[in-house]
């Protein structure tokens, strides 16, 4: 079968299509025949050594929608979806010291089969397609777990959602306006604020305007949430924008520390300002079961075929796209 690993070799990281044995199945696992995966941040930075825990031709990958072939009777046939993660624990509040996700370091998802514990699968919703269906298991989980288990969205919150275009930021989005939150975004690019508008933001504001906060503080005032993947200085902004006993989450720091903290403005608010890391099996279930019940539809921005797979990767070092990358078998 056709696999896309990771080659690495004194320090040199590559990317190839290999040809691997097809895994047998074992009791209690299930052999999936993908039909489409999804491409996340993570990668792209294991493509280029930037990534803890990477093994030499291991199978990239950590979203996938494809058919059961083999495995418990009830399983077969099914279209189904595969949990990324790979042992949570026992503690729904944080991952096991031994956690991981599929596409390192054990395999992924980047391949024509994969075999995975059968606790691992899902139906897939059915008003998705498998394009569809193969972006939302690592985006939508992370998404989930910020947007209701740590900032506890509700109805009739005001929330802000930085960096929209990303596929956690574009679900966080589709999550918050599904339960009648009101949302906002920022972006540094016009179109991505725009296609944010298109699915239900009620305003956006560009990060690159010196005045933005300004602007944002003008427009709303205060934000009762703020869901964010960047880090760095930008979160002394949202300790600006933020409502008394506000919840601040951050899931990601692409752009480093924050530099002169306001400490003071943290504690004398009463925010909470919390991390958030993926999301347990039970909220994978329960995130899967709200994207079904509220019909929500993954933005794709481009299919790529699975022979240009190196393409695609590669074609995430910059970030334009909005929403997900996917991979069709």
């Amino acid at each position: 079968m056709k696999s896309l690993v990771i080659l690495a070799k004194d320090s040199n990281y590559s990317l190839a299509l290999v040809n691997k044995a097809q895994p047998h199945v074992t009791d209690g696992y299930c052999l999936v025949k993908l039909k489409a995966a999804a491409l996340n941040r993570r990668d792209y930075w294991i493509s280029v050594g930037k990534y803890p825990g990477i093994k030499d031709g291991i199978t990239l990958g950590s979203d996938g929608c494809g058919e059961v072939t083999d495995g418990p009777a009830e399983w077969i046939g099914k279209e189904v979806l595969i949990n990324p993660n790979v042992n949570w624990g026992d503690n729904p509040e944080v991952q096991a010291a031994n956690y991981t996700i599929l596409g390192t370091p054990e395999n992924g998802t980047l391949a024509e089969y994969i075999v995975v514990p059968e606790d691992r699968l899902i139906e897939k919703p059915t008003h998705l397609t498998s394009e569809q269906g193969a972006a939302l298991p690592l985006a939508g989980l992370t998404a989930f777990r910020a947007t209701f288990t740590k900032a506890q969205v509700c109805k009739g919150d005001r929330v802000l959602i930085t960096g929209i275009g990303g596929g956690v930021s574009h679900f966080a989005l589709q999550f918050a306006k599904a339960v009648g939150a009101e949302v906002y975004v920022t972006s540094s690019k016009e179109e991505k604020l725009q296609k944010a508008s298109k699915l239900g933001a009620k305003a956006g504001f560009n990060y690159r305007d010196k005045d933005w906060v300004k602007q944002a503080a003008a427009q709303v005032g205060k934000f009762d949430a703020i869901i964010d993947s960047a880090g760095g200085d930008a979160i002394n902004d949202y300790l600006k924008l933020i409502k008394p006993a506000g919840r601040i989450v951050v899931y990601g720091s692409t752009t480093g520390k924050t530099q002169g903290f306001d400490l003071f403005r943290l504690f004398w608010s009463q925010v909470s300002l919390m991390g958030s890391t993926m999301g347990n099996d039970a909220e994978f279930q329960e995130m899967v079961r709200f994207v079904s019940n509220h019909q929500i539809i993954p933005a794709v921005d481009k299919i790529y075929p699975f022979d240009q797979s190196v393409e695609a990767i590669q074609s995430m070092a910059t970030t334009d796209q909005f929403g997900k990358i996917v991979l069709s078998f």
